[in-house]
């Protein structure tokens, strides 16, 4: 794991060069976006942004009825580029496919920022730090991830989690679900032994929903960024400098607190992640 998380480091310094590289000589070709000029949007002046929802608390509810942290935090980045935003809903599995056929503009979905995923689509500077949680029925003798051994273990397909119960677990069977809420409800129907998905996704469903038992946090030091397509730099590079404001002026830590209840932390803030 901590290899894994020093290859994500490195991917994170090297785009952070490039931005601050790039952002300065675009500036006046985009007028900070300008309604969409020179951006290579799908339509002018719109936003098409392919999300997968439902996934509590980012992606709550579906288009055009949604909302979350991920979309509030589109909804402030549109609105700082003077561009109207509309949702598609999409699945996870394809998601990366999608946003390189030009099926939308942007992709979001609680993305963590991986290198073998940087190899399909860029990213933007992170916008929220993130670990994983081992999810338990009430009174299961799972405690750790060491407990998984010869476990069937449950996750969302195509995630981190999933990659984490297959790559660092003895789990005989890892079990993939289109959504994360159904890993969530495997689980409860003991269809599988524990579920590992995002700590912020478990701790929603424990509070709101119940049934179940956050065993324990897995620091995975992950963090989020918003995919582009490999072709749209100057799309990226005026999301980041969109970003870069709503670090500054509060934007950012506004509607962290509003889901999370805490401030972002400075992996988010600076764009880089400090490995243990």
């Amino acid at each position: 794991m901590r290899l894994r998380l020093t290859a994500v480091a490195a991917v994170l310094a090297i785009a952070a060069v490039g931005v601050g590289a790039g952002c300065g000589d675009d500036d006046d070709d985009n007028g900070g976006g300008g309604g969409g000029g020179d951006l290579g949007l799908i339509q002018e002046g719109q936003l098409l942004v392919g999300t997968d929802t439902p996934y509590p608390p980012f992606e709550i509810g579906q288009p055009p009825n949604i909302t979350g942290y991920d979309i509030e935090v589109m909804n402030a980045i549109a609105q700082k580029l003077g561009l109207d935003v509309s949702y598609q809903d999409t699945s996870f599995d394809t998601i990366f496919r999608d946003l390189s056929q030009g099926k939308f503009d942007v992709a979001l979905a609680a993305t963590t920022i991986t290198p073998e995923r940087a190899q399909k689509v860029d990213f933007s500077d992170p916008y929220y730090a993130a670990d994983q949680a081992l999810v338990v029925a009430p009174g299961s003798d799972i405690e750790t991830v060491e407990d998984l051994a010869d476990k069937t273990v449950g996750a969302q397909d195509g995630t981190t989690g999933e990659d984490y119960a297959n790559d660092e677990t003895d789990a005989s069977d890892v079990r993939g679900f289109p959504e994360g809420p159904d890993a969530i409800q495997a689980l409860k129907a003991g269809q599988v032994d524990a579920t590992i998905i995002d700590q912020p996704v478990a701790v929603d469903a424990l509070e709101k929903q119940g049934g179940i038992e956050v065993a324990t946090t897995i620091p995975t030091g992950e963090l989020y960024g918003i995919p582009t397509a490999q072709d749209s730099d100057a799309l990226r590079e005026q999301i980041n400098k969109a970003l870069k404001e709503m670090k500054d002026d509060g934007t950012l830590a506004g509607i962290y607190q509003k889901y999370f209840k805490t401030n972002p932390p400075q992996s988010v803030l600076t764009g880089t992640t400090q490995v243990q």
